[in-house]
């Protein structure tokens, strides 16, 4: 299943140079761009809001991908597409396959955003999953270390968000509550 999706997918590059290279950019640069976005969405919160934040999205990252998935690929050595089926792939890559360290980190930073801004998080969701499928269609990765990579970072996110809500409820301003007296309300008449 996961080298007939993969073959499904990679089956279509370097048939068009256009697609080529919409896909190369997505597999390669729209990280970038996304986390630009979030750099963006940080810069418009008021600065306690902003750090915590900051602080929140950077350690979900740094445990999806700066310690699971390299924890899990210093014992599990999984050969990338390209080097089990001797092509050239479109973008250059090197190392273990599964899981994907661009999904692990992705996902880990969306899922964050999407606690606190779903229609933006929506985006950056979808955007992410885009950057995944590019990045078999290139030849660098096989369906189930996308999915692999998935899930580690959206658990990563999504630990690191329960762990840090409550310091995240003593930050954020509670609602102001007004009672409201009621008021008869009395209908004039118009004289005519």
């Amino acid at each position: 299943m996961n080298q007939a999706i993969f073959g499904f997918l990679h089956n279509f590059a370097n048939r068009s140079p256009f697609l080529d290279a919409i896909f190369i950019f997505f597999a390669r640069y729209l990280i970038y761009f996304l986390v630009l976005a979030i750099i963006i969405w940080l810069i418009k919160k008021p600065r306690k809001e902003a750090l915590f934040l900051f602080a929140e999205l950077a350690i979900s990252a740094i445990l999806a991908r700066g310690i699971i998935t390299e924890w899990i690929r210093f014992f599990y050595d999984h050969p990338r597409p390209f080097a089990l089926l001797g092509f050239n792939p479109l973008i250059p890559e090197s190392g273990a396959s599964f899981p994907s360290g661009h999904m692990t980190f992705l996902f880990s930073l969306a899922l964050i955003v999407w606690f606190y801004n779903r229609k933006f998080g929506w985006w950056l969701l979808g955007l992410s999953f885009l950057v995944g499928v590019a990045r078999i269609f290139t030849g660098v990765h096989w369906p189930l270390d996308i999915l692999g990579g998935i899930a580690i970072g959206a658990l990563c996110g999504y630990v690191v968000h329960k762990i840090l809500l409550p310091y995240w409820q003593k930050l954020s301003p509670q609602p102001l509550v007004v009672e409201v007296e009621e008021i008869d309300i009395v209908e004039i008449q118009n004289p005519q």
